[in-house]
Parts: structure tokens; C-alpha cells; sequence
């Protein structure tokens, strides 16, 4: 019996999150404002509601929500699902495409 699969060559959408892109969404793509409008709870994008200092995002999933941290990417999965990736995880498991 096989045990051993490669993963299938799929395009991912994802955008790393940083401090200064919290601060100022100008770059953030048309999905993630979307998500951020979304009320909490799946496929939601929001500030933790116990952060007193309202810096701490989470993002509503399946498995349930998830805390993002400065650097981590977030990817919108091939069903349009969201969850965050660390930077290193992000750069193991994926390559840039052009276009």
C-alpha cells in the first residue's frame, strides 16, 4: 500500500499581513476586504473583540478561528477559504507565480 502523496499543482491567493498592512489596507486584494466586512465567523477577517488595544486579527474557519500574527500569510484556499500560514510553512509549500 502507497502512503506517500504529492500535493496537486494548484494557485493559491495570499497576502502576507504585516503591522504597517494592518494599518493601511490600500494594498490588501478585493478578497480580504471582503472578508474583513463579513460579520465574525467563517471566512470572516477581524479584531479580536478581548484585544483592548484592537490589534490582534482573527479569521473565522471551519476547524474554527484562527489567530494571525505579524508576517503570516494569509491564503485564500481553491474554495475561497481563508486561513493563516507561517512565513515558513508559506515558503516551503509554495513558489511564486508570474501574471
Amino acid at each position: 500500500m502507497n502512503y506517500k502523496f504529492r500535493k496537486k499543482p494548484v494557485v493559491i491567493e495570499a497576502f502576507q499581513m504585516t503591522e504597517a498592512r494592518r494599518s493601511d489596507n490600500s494594498e490588501w486584494p478585493n478578497w480580504l476586504n471582503l472578508a474583513w466586512n463579513e460579520p465574525i465567523g467563517e471566512g470572516a477577517l477581524f479584531i479580536d473583540p478581548t484585544d483592548t488595544a484592537r490589534h490582534r486579527l482573527l479569521i473565522g474557519t471551519k476547524e474554527g478561528t484562527l489567530s494571525v500574527s505579524w508576517g503570516d500569510y494569509i491564503i485564500r484556499g481553491v474554495k475561497g477559504e481563508l486561513y493563516p500560514c507561517k512565513p515558513d510553512i508559506f515558503a516551503a509549500t509554495y513558489d511564486p507565480v508570474e501574471g
